[in-house]
């Protein structure tokens, strides 16, 4: 069995950031908001990191929300199955 960081430590940086971002998304208080406040590490690629947005935003019911320090407030809403 292949050990979790020798995983990561294969893994494109694209890859690493977006599991960075997915555990953000997926951490408790996110979950129970429905909303995560997220940042471009200064070691990430720009184009990386509009990827990894672009891709986030072609998601429905994702809105995402430029703020002025940087950081991007995404917001997503849990449609009912009714």
């Amino acid at each position: 069995m292949t050990a979790p960081n020798a995983s990561l430590a294969s893994a494109s940086p694209y890859e690493r950031m977006a599991l960075r971002v997915q555990k953000i998304i997926n951490a408790p208080p996110a979950q129970r908001t429905r909303s995560a406040l997220l940042f471009k590490q200064p070691d990430e690629s720009p184009e990386d990191w509009r990827r990894l947005l672009d891709e986030i935003a072609e998601n429905d019911n994702v809105t995402l929300a430029w703020r002025d320090d940087g950081g991007i407030q995404l917001f997503w809403v849990v449609q009912s199955d009714d």
